[in-house]
């Protein structure tokens, strides 16, 4: 049986102050959570958080990675470097970085590959724009993101977990409804089973707007692995809320 993950992305947020009292206030309240917990913090915060968790149940993430090794790429963070601070899980593909940054899958496939490469775990991040799914896009657009993915890392594919945001339910305090979210999680399990014969211990995450509300709910689903959490992962109460739902 897969073992849940809730992970935390808190985007473009927080300060020093901010992520000591909210790491504090998790810590504190955590316990021995049944499932697996992260956080993907800012690339600044790294050092600070990677001291904050230190020895704790919660693993430290990262919100981006480079598609380059190293070289002359200003501003860019490679994988061996969020290596040296204790990275365990990078997201790679979310729909902001495809919307704001212009990023395309084979950028996305070659992302996922440098995190594999340095033992961190690519959440790869698949969705469709409210305009797909009134198309009837859904199925055909997340299949083609998850397949640039596998067949570029095809050999390693079970190391990664799949995060499926439909676009449309991001910040918007829209979730697609339980039934939705299970119809696709099931399509790209049946993606994955096709290309790995491990395919049943791959975590895919649901992250459309997953809150406190509805993350129980979401969660009893068959194919439904968890839960990649926004505005909901800056608030303790919240974030623990849906961590004990996982239980």
């Amino acid at each position: 049986m897969r073992k849940k993950l809730i992970a935390g992305n808190w985007k473009m947020n927080g300060s020093l102050a901010a992520n000591e009292s909210l790491l504090k206030g998790l810590l504190a309240g955590l316990g021995s959570p049944a499932c697996h917990v992260s956080v993907c913090v800012p690339s600044v915060y790294l050092a600070q958080c990677q001291a904050l968790l230190a020895g704790s149940t919660i693993n430290l993430g990262a919100q981006d990675l480079s598609q380059h090794e190293a070289g002359a790429f200003t501003g860019e963070v490679s994988a061996a470097m969020l290596r040296e601070f204790g990275v365990r899980q990078v997201l790679v593909g979310h729909s902001e970085r495809r919307q704001y940054h212009f990023e395309t899958d084979a950028q996305v496939a070659l992302k996922a590959g440098r995190a594999l490469a340095c033992g961190i775990t690519p959440i790869v991040c698949v969705g469709e724009t409210l305009a797909e799914r009134e198309a009837g896009k859904t199925d055909e657009v997340v299949k083609r993101q998850l397949a640039a993915v596998i067949h570029a890392n095809g050999h390693c594919i079970s190391e990664i977990v799949v995060a499926y945001e439909p676009v449309w339910a991001i910040g918007t305090g829209k979730t697609a409804s339980t039934e939705q979210a299970q119809q696709v999680h099931a399509v790209l399990r049946a993606q994955l089973r096709a290309a790995s014969e491990h395919a049943d211990r791959i975590q895919i995450l649901y992250g459309g707007s997953m809150n406190a509300a509805n993350a129980a709910q979401l969660l009893a689903q068959p194919d439904i692995d968890g839960g990649l959490v926004g505005g909901a992962a800056l608030k303790v109460a919240d974030f623990l809320s849906i961590i004990a739902s996982a239980g």
